[in-house]
């Protein structure tokens, strides 16, 4: 891994990059009010060479990061197109990103394992080998509803904390949640 100290100009040192790891590993966010407060993004090469820049619900696993997707959406058919893309997050103290090459992943194992990290944390995903898609969706959408042990807090708490919200699903297709938060 290559680390770019982009402090070098102001006399800063490089930044202890296992620090850096403990702090994405352990799951804290920056604090609630500081500047960096914000979610992790994924950063795709549109079809026309362009940026295309999308919160994401990435979950840091086995020293990489995870993000589900379609090909449907325009993150999935950029990644299929061309793999290369960017993870940027916050954690306390540093803003991160990493760069690298989307991977898409078919392992049952694998796809269960980082599944019940999001479930744990509230995002009611559950492996289904049936194909994508929520398979239950008025279920999902209930409070309290986890796949596994979590919070149960995902899709309704973000549909709660939305000025907009509008979920499509389809077994089989995918699913494609589209949410709208207004400044000010």
């Amino acid at each position: 891994m290559e680390i770019i100290n982009l402090g070098v100009a102001d006399d800063l040192p490089p930044v202890d990059w296992s620090a850096v790891v403990g702090k994405i590993e352990s799951g804290s966010p920056p604090d609630r009010d500081a500047v960096n407060s914000r979610s992790s993004w994924l950063a795709t090469i549109n079809a026309d060479g362009s940026a295309h820049v999308t919160a994401v619900g990435a979950v840091w696993l086995d020293g990489t990061f995870w993000f589900q997707t379609s090909e449907k959406t325009r993150k999935g058919s950029n990644v299929a197109r061309d793999p290369r893309c960017s993870v940027a997050i916050s954690v306390p103290d540093a803003d991160v990103v990493l760069e690298g090459d989307a991977v898409r992943v078919t392992d049952l194992d694998a796809l269960r394992r980082v599944a019940k990290i999001w479930a744990d944390g509230g995002w009611p995903a559950e492996v289904d080998e049936s194909g994508p898609g929520i398979t239950d969706l008025d279920r999902a959408m209930r409070d309290g509803y986890s796949t596994y042990r979590g919070l149960g807090i995902g899709l309704p708490g973000a549909r709660r904390l939305m000025d907009q919200f509008d979920i499509a699903t389809e077994v089989g297709k995918g699913t494609t949640v589209t949410m709208t938060k207004w400044r000010g």
